[in-house]
């Protein structure tokens, strides 16, 4: 992933979010070649899927997504809403929180916005900016 796009404030064109999007499926290639006692090449494969079946690379629905692809999902998401990013300010964890509740069910496995937003409430400063 050219450093250059990542680290670039402004909105992405169609092109650089298609090279953003091939992320899951390179570390699915790289790590394909390790073995490892657990599906982790799989794993980093699905982890932008959604329950609703949209997100990517395959655009699996449901239980097709693997538990430990659905945790680091809503775990990305998390971290990604309350932290900042060369093209906007952090939103922190209240944004964080609000997203998961919305996606929950329908974009994020049920448990695992459940979990989360059980430690979330306990301990806020874990998403805190800095």
């Amino acid at each position: 992933m050219p450093v250059e796009i990542l680290s670039r404030p402004g909105a992405l064109s169609g092109a650089e979010l298609s090279l953003v999007r091939e992320h899951a499926a390179a570390g699915h290639e790289i790590l394909g070649r390790i073995r490892f006692p657990s599906p982790i090449a799989r794993i980093v494969h699905q982890h932008h899927e959604r329950c609703d079946g949209t997100g990517y690379p395959q655009g699996l629905k449901g239980n097709r997504t693997l538990p430990e692809a659905k945790i680091i999902a809503v775990a990305d998401v998390a971290e990604a809403i309350a932290s900042h990013r060369p093209y906007r300010p952090a939103r922190g964890a209240g944004e964080a929180i609000a997203e998961l509740e919305r996606g929950r069910g329908v974009a994020y496995d049920v448990d695992v916005v459940d979990a989360c937003l059980k430690v979330l409430r306990r301990a806020p400063r874990l998403l805190s900016a800095g």
